[in-house]
This record gives structure tokens, C-alpha cells and sequence, in this order.
């Protein structure tokens, strides 16, 4: 029977968790957005204009901190697979992220920048996969393609809001009071991620585990070992296309935003605020979409037409210096990330089913994008201080093609046959619009 998400949910194994709400899920996905969506960009931003950073200074602080927080990425999955304290772990990291943000404010130098960054970068490796493994033990399989779409919708609608807020404090008061956000922000997903009771979390489910119930062999949970990660060839596909993605697509939005902010120095902040809300806008109906149309039509075709979109965006970036064009074709970024991040974790809840390895191979292949990420970011800054932003550009989009060619020969489709049979009962997920 259909639950408004504002009600209670108390169901039996294999449904929704007891006592759990729906709502708090959703708030979790919001505000986390918030927390994140108020660095990233705008770091650079200000770096670049108000600090009067090189490119490469810029590149080398982004890479260092990437490559540094890469380094425990896949540890951190192993441990949100082996805690039963994922909430706990959520609350720590924005802890740490909100500590980092308020260095940031106060000493926007090399040295405290770099550090700040490297430690934000390490403890944002917890969000994706504990929220994903929140999702995956308070949530069965034949709802999980939906639920997940709307995770990712309300992710969106979160930077949607963080966006303007940003683009009005910057506007208000300066640049670095952006970062004063992220602490508010912090104590407000710390509250929600505590609003969902441990005990509607199964802990089983949430790790992707196999039950076995052998006769003498008792209710026994089979873990695959770590090799799972060489020996699932599709899952080793899937890490290199999203690393190849991500490559491409992390410096795009960075280098249009400092483009704008060169163009109109006083309105930095507003333009990039443009920017996100303008891509953000775009993916909130397309998590909706993806959400309820990848059990039926697969996650593969979907995957295609957004690792489409991104060489096309990176080309369309050097036609025009007009800000109304690049916030234009930012709107594209709504479709290809929108819907590279709908579909991650449950392509990844596909091939771990049954493993028990689920946040181990989250972690693996968020490691994946952020080898990509973080490397593009230092190349990217020295190809536009050498070059210019056009073959920056151009570098980036071809880049895309090569990740959606890996992805069209290589990745099998991983949507399971029958997914309404994985589940039992009448519960159904709320639609949004409830």
C-alpha cells in the first residue's frame, strides 16, 4: 500500500526498515548535497580571483588533495561494509568537513588550503557509498531502482539550493563567506542522517550479503573475499569508464566558471551559482526518470546517452565566450552526470549482489572517478596556462569519447531479469509527487 512519506513506515523483513520515514532519507540526500555543493567549485573560484592563484597553484592543491584522499577510498568502503555504525560515520566526516571549511575561511593560504582540502577530500569519501548502503539495508531490491533515482533528485535539488544560497551570500558579502555555510549546514544532515532509526536498518542488505540457510550450516552469512574486485570483469569495466568520465567531466565546470569570473569579476560567484543551478535543474527530473524507467529499459542504454552528452558539451564550450552560451550548454551536464550518478550505485548493487562487497566496490570505483578527477585537474590547469581554455576543452572531449566507446564494447548490461520478483509484499516507495 502506498506510505506518505511524512508516515511512519513498519514493515516486515524484506521491506522498508521499522519505524523509518522516508522523509528523513530524503533530507539526508538534500542537505548533504548543501554541505558539498558549498566547496568544489567555488574553491576554485576564489583561489583563482580573490587570492590570485596560478592555474597550476590551483591544479597542484586540487590534485594533491585528491590523490592523498584517494588513498583510503577503498579502506573506507571496506570499513562502512564492516560497521553496523554507518550513521555514525556519516556524522563524523561532516565533522571533519565542517572544521575544514571554516580553515578554509580563515586562512586561505597555501599550506592551510592544502591541508583543509586533503582532509575534506578523505572524509567526503564516506558520503556516496554510506549513503548508498543506508539506502540499500532500509530498502528491497524491486524498490531499490526507484529509491535510488530519488536520492539522487533530491541530491540534486540540494545544490539546486546551496547554488542560490551561495550565488546571494557571495553577492552579499564576499567569496569566502560562502564556506561559512558548510558548518550550518553540517549540524543539519548530522540531525537527519540520526532521524533514521539503527534499528529499520538491515545491516545484511545494506552490504549487498548472501544468506545462507543450509541445512547445519544455519542462518550464515557468505562474504566474497577482496578479490571480488580483480575477478568481476564488468565491475573492472565500469571503474575504467567511470575513471575516463570523470576525467572529462570534473574540470569542465571549474574552467567555465573561471572564464565568467575573468569576464565579470564582480559577479564570480553569481555566474558559477548559474552555472550549477542551471545543470542541477536538468538532473533532478532526470534522476526522476532514470529512477523509473532502468528496470525496464535497462541501465546500459541510459549510461550511453549520458556519456554521450559530455564530448558534445566539451566541443559546444569552445564555440562561444558569451556567458548566456557557456551557461547554456551547462544545461548538458544535467543530462550526462544526472545520469552517471542515478546509475552508479545501482549498477554497482547489481553486480555485488549477493558478495557482501557492495561499499568495498562502491569505494573501488569511486577510487576509479577520482583517480580521473583528480588527475584532469592538474592537467587540465597546466594545458590552459600553456595552451588556453579551448584545448582544455578539446582535450577533455576527447577523453569522453574514448570513456564512451570503453563503455559501448565493454559493459554488459547488469539489470537483473526479474526485478519485481526481488521482494515480497505490497509496499510500495512514495513518488515524489506524494
Amino acid at each position: 500500500m502506498p506510505a506518505d512519506s511524512n508516515e511512519r513506515v513498519s514493515a516486515p523483513s524484506g521491506e522498508t526498515g521499522r519505524g523509518f520515514r522516508p522523509a528523513s532519507l530524503d533530507a539526508v540526500n538534500f542537505l548533504l548535497a548543501d554541505v558539498r555543493g558549498a566547496l568544489g567549485p567555488y574553491l576554485n573560484v576564489f583561489l583563482v580571483t580573490q587570492q590570485h592563484w596560478s592555474q597550476s597553484e590551483v591544479g597542484l592543491v586540487t590534485s594533491l588533495a585528491g590523490w592523498l584522499g584517494l588513498a583510503v577510498q577503498t579502506p573506507i568502503g571496506a570499513a562502512i561494509d564492516a560497521t553496523h555504525r554507518k550513521r555514525e560515520a556519516i556524522v563524523l566526516a561532516l565533522a571533519v568537513l565542517g572544521a575544514g571549511a571554516l580553515c578554509i575561511y580563515l586562512f586561505p593560504n597555501f599550506w592551510p588550503v592544502l591541508i583543509a582540502n586533503t582532509l575534506i577530500a578523505v572524509v567526503g569519501d564516506v558520503f556516496g557509498p554510506a549513503v548508498a548502503a543506508l539506502t540499500l539495508g532500509l530498502f528491497p531490491q524491486r524498490l531499490l531502482a526507484r529509491r535510488m533515482g530519488r536520492n539522487a533528485a533530491f541530491d540534486h535539488a540540494g545544490n539546486v539550493a546551496v547554488a542560490a544560497l551561495a550565488g546571494l551570500v557571495g553577492w552579499l558579502f564576499s567569496q569566502q563567506a560562502v564556506f561559512l555555510l558548510v558548518p550550518v549546514f553540517a549540524v543539519l544532515s548530522s540531525l537527519a542522517v540520526l532521524s533514521i532509526p539503527a534499528s529499520a536498518i538491515d545491516q545484511r542488505r545494506a552490504r549487498g550479503v548472501e544468506t545462507s540457510n543450509h541445512e547445519g550450516a544455519g542462518n550464515k552469512e557468505t562474504v566474497s573475499g577482496l578479490g571480488i574486485l580483480v575477478h568481476c570483469r564488468p565491475l573492472l569495466i565500469f571503474g575504467i569508464c567511470a575513471l575516463l568520465f570523470h576525467f572529462a567531466n570534473a574540470p569542465l565546470l571549474p574552467l567555465v566558471g573561471q572564464k565568467l569570473a575573468a569576464a565579470h569579476p564582480e559577479w564570480a560567484t553569481v555566474m558559477m551559482s548559474s552555472c550549477i543551478i542551471a545543470a542541477q535543474l536538468v538532473m533532478l527530473p532526470i534522476a526522476v526518470l532514470v529512477g523509473r524507467t532502468a528496470d525496464q529499459w535497462g541501465r546500459k542504454p541510459i549510461l550511453l546517452v549520458g556519456f554521450a552528452i559530455l564530448p558534445l558539451r566539451a566541443v559546444l564550450y569552445t564555440l562561444s565566450d558569451n556567458s548566456a552560451w557557456l551557461i547554456g550548454v551547462q544545461l548538458l551536464d544535467g543530462v550526462g552526470a544526472g545520469v552517471f550518478t542515478a546509475l552508479t550505485p545501482l549498477v554497482i548493487a547489481d553486480l555485488m549482489r549477493g558478495t557482501g562487497r557492495y561499499n568495498l566496490a562502491f569505494g573501488a570505483v569511486a577510487t576509479m572517478q577520482g583517480v580521473g578527477a583528480a588527475t584532469s585537474g592538474f592537467v587540465t590547469g597546466v594545458i590552459v596556462d600553456r595552451f588556453g581554455y579551448s584545448a582544455a576543452f578539446l582535450t577533455a572531449g576527447a577523453m569522453a569519447l574514448i570513456a564512451l566507446a570503453a563503455l559501448f564494447l565493454g559493459l554488459p548490461e547488469t539489470a537483473p531479469a526479474n526485478p519485481a520478483e526481488a521482494g515480497a509484499g505490497p509496499l510500495e516507495e512514495p513518488s515524489l509527487a506524494e
